[in-house]
């Protein structure tokens, strides 16, 4: 019977997401899979994530307790998902695969993939445009919302054009509220989105 096991060498991930790093293999009737183990080598040195033998599974590394784990009911699939990816992640991860056949022989195959997380690039926030001109009657209420889109957390802040070319802050939230309102709120108001 000829068992090979499948699965890329480079792997990209995106710090904080998940992802799986693959490692499969197709069953052969006569071999019966005896252990699972996933380890790596990295900065911090090595060692067994993951192990998974007759007794159940294990995971021995505590920086990756509750954060890995391989599909349990699906023959041939030993691929292991790493969530909430750490830039300290990064490595070298070897599935490695031991099988008995009916001979009461054990058979032995292993692949590495390499490990790379990346963090995705911060985007700058866009405001949405807003209505260029808006007439209220006296005494209506009505408010202002600013919108951005970008890398979260976006924080905002509204203005008020004041003469000379200067800017009076008035709130530092997203919308700006007018109860009750007043022909002095008359003007130009402007808001400023920022992320980190």
């Amino acid at each position: 019977a000829f068992l090979e096991l499948s699965g890329p060498t480079q792997i990209k991930g995106v710090w904080r997401e998940s992802i799986t790093l693959p490692c499969a293999y197709v069953p052969v009737e006569d071999l019966v899979q005896q252990t699972l183990t996933w380890t790596v080598v990295h900065e911090k040195g090595s060692g067994t994530i993951f192990w998974r033998d007759s007794s159940g599974d294990h995971v021995l590394l505590s920086e990756y307790r509750d954060r890995v784990s391989i599909p349990k009911d699906a023959p041939g699939n030993v691929s292991l998902l790493i969530m909430s990816l750490e830039i300290s992640d990064r490595g070298t991860y070897t599935c490695h695969v031991t099988w008995r056949d009916s001979n009461n022989s054990l058979i032995a195959k292993e692949i590495a993939t390499n490990l790379e997380v990346v963090k995705v690039a911060a985007t700058k926030p866009i405001i949405r445009a807003g209505e260029a001109g808006l007439t209220l009657p006296a005494g209506a209420g009505t408010s202002l919302t600013c919108e951005a889109s970008g890398s979260p957390p976006i924080s905002y802040r509204w203005f008020r054009s004041a003469p000379a070319g200067t800017a009076v802050l008035l709130s530092s939230g997203a919308e700006l509220a007018w109860p009750s309102l007043r022909p002095s709120d008359s003007g130009t108001y402007f808001c400023e989105a920022e992320n980190r």
